[in-house]
């Protein structure tokens, strides 16, 4: 079964030597998330684990009683794997597939574990109490202005339809009973629904849950369409209904398992600066005029553990969470909504790209046709995403950057395999656009030009080529077999590891190379005798 909290799923990752426990004191506010962010600029991608933090204090000298998990979503791929009880990347295409054609609505309960401790109105306003009762880590120390939320889900409805969507955006703390949001653009779905409660003279109803069960988590990052509740694609993950709960202080359900849930008002009159922070694009995202929430309510569990994701520059946790999500329903897109049957795989380059701007598509013997719409529907798939975009051939492995560009420098003619494709939007990016609209603060601006491109690459064979020059697969795996007796270091095989045919290859050449591998060299040397010529 997918579905578990995020107590069982700890201890999942205990059990499989996925989980870093650190007993020693650790200051949040400028230590915490520097420890974690080492293990992904000095180690492999299979050395990351999971965080949990036993003992933490802050920049004040104050003791928390609740302890810090960093990572335990996606601290690496195997975690994710684990989290969404799924074995291989095939099962977890199936999964996600399914799930968005056929989610399982969520389950209303009366009794809740995120609701085994409230604290509602005044009692909020006391010292040790509403936000500044939680071990809010600061992510990006030096250049961040406070404690931000990072595994942060936001659920509003539509004030129209009452239809939910969960939605992580950061949360900047500012105070015991008001927290900001970044809706970051004009279409995610909470700025929408922001905008109509604004049209109806209303306050937005909100929820900001901290640390729900991971499959909750995976879904709140996912890109659904409009007006499709998250909590039921959920659900069809899961295979099974998740259990919500009705506030305390508002109508909004929320995961019945979560760790901790913050209720209140999106205020819909006014706005204010929020920011600067560290962001998924590498850069410090400005200060800018954001919604903020008032706090009405604070409910968790007896033994809730505060959830923080590490984001910044990529790779990080979250970019972890986007990309295997987003490699797959990029995959569905291109494969089964644009019914482009040759594409294998999709590939959203991560480190340091963020998974939205470097997208390769591998492919399987397609006409050319076939790779141009390809390349243009990669575009389309969600504002910002793909400003570089190669198609590639399906002997190229896509996650293997030199890979790549040894098939654009030896597969692709610039002049004819290469289109720029006008009017992108940037998306979440830099550079900043200002509006010095209110005085004193830098406004980034919503209003921004169609002026970005796409570079769409065509890198797929268009023509026989001489074979890989390695040995072919069987003397390779026989090597391999020795090189295991030998008990040398592990290997971690990449593609291209043997040699194969492109088609520009004869009979005849493979048949001088049986001999060569037989002693019979001096054979091909009589038959290049037989072949000489008189040199001119």
């Amino acid at each position: 079964m997918a579905y578990t909290d995020l107590h069982e799923h700890l201890k999942k990752l205990e059990a499989n030597g996925l989980l870093r426990r650190v007993t020693r004191l650790i200051n949040k506010d400028t230590e915490l998330h520097p420890l974690v962010r080492w293990q992904y600029r000095g180690l492999t991608e299979e050395d990351r684990k999971a965080w949990l933090f036993e003992n933490v204090t802050d920049a004040k000298g104050r003791r928390y009683s609740m302890p810090v998990v960093v990572g335990a979503l996606a601290g690496n791929p195997a975690i994710y794997y684990l989290g969404m009880g799924c074995k291989t990347a095939e099962e977890m295409d199936e999964r996600w597939k399914k799930a968005l054609s056929e989610p399982i609505a969520p389950v209303a309960v009366t009794q809740a574990k995120c609701q085994e401790v409230v604290h509602i109105g005044d009692e909020l306003d006391k010292e040790g109490f509403g936000l500044d009762k939680f071990p809010v880590p600061i992510s990006t120390p030096g250049f961040d202005n406070g404690p931000y939320t990072t595994c942060s889900h936001w659920i509003t409805a539509d004030p129209d339809t009452g239809i939910q969507n969960i939605g992580n955006y950061r949360g900047q703390i500012k105070a015991r009973r008001r927290v900001g949001v970044f809706p970051s653009g004009l279409g995610q779905d909470i700025y929408i629904h922001w905008k109509k409660a604004q049209a109806k003279g209303q306050h937005l109803p909100a929820a900001l849950v901290v640390g729900a069960p991971p499959i909750v988590s995976y879904v709140s990052v996912q890109k659904v369409p409009y007006g499709v509740d998250e909590m039921g694609v959920a659900g069809g993950l899961a295979g099974q209904p998740i259990p919500t709960v009705k506030c305390k202080t508002h109508d909004i359900m929320v995961p019945a398992d979560a760790e901790i849930v913050i209720e209140g008002f999106l205020n819909t009159e006014w706005i204010e600066p929020e920011g600067p922070f560290g962001e998924s694009h590498g850069y410090m995202h400005p200060r800018q005029l954001n919604p903020f929430m008032d706090v009405t309510a604070i409910t968790h569990r007896k033994d809730a553990i505060y959830t923080s994701w590490l984001s910044q520059l990529t790779p990080s946790e979250s970019s972890v969470i986007r990309k295997i999500g987003y490699d797959r329903l990029m995959l569905v897109h291109l494969r089964d909504e644009c019914r482009i049957t040759s594409v294998l795989r999709v590939e959203m380059h991560e480190p340091l790209t963020n998974t939205y701007k470097l997208v390769i598509i591998q492919m399987r013997r397609p006409n050319e046709a076939e790779v141009w719409r390809a390349l243009h529907a990669a575009c389309s798939f969600h504002p910002g995403v793909g400003k570089i975009v190669i198609a590639v051939d399906e002997d190229i492995d896509p996650s293997n950057e030199a890979a790549v560009f040894w098939a654009m420098c030896y597969r692709m003619k610039p002049h004819k395999d290469v289109q720029i494709f006008p009017g992108m939007e940037k998306g979440h990016a830099p550079p900043f656009l200002y509006e010095h609209e209110t005085k004193g603060t830098d406004v980034v601006s919503y209003h921004l030009p169609a002026d970005e491109s796409a570079m769409l690459c065509n890198a797929i064979l268009k023509e026989p080529f001489p074979p890989v020059s390695l040995p072919k697969r069987e003397y390779m795996e026989n090597a391999r077999k020795i090189w295991e007796e030998l008990e040398l270091p592990k290997l971690r095989p990449q593609m291209p590891w043997f040699g194969y045919s492109l088609g520009q290859w004869s009979e005849e050449l493979d048949q001088e190379a049986a001999l060569a591998v037989q002693g019979r060299h001096f054979e091909v040397g009589e038959k290049a005798k037989a072949g000489r010529v008189k040199a001119k």
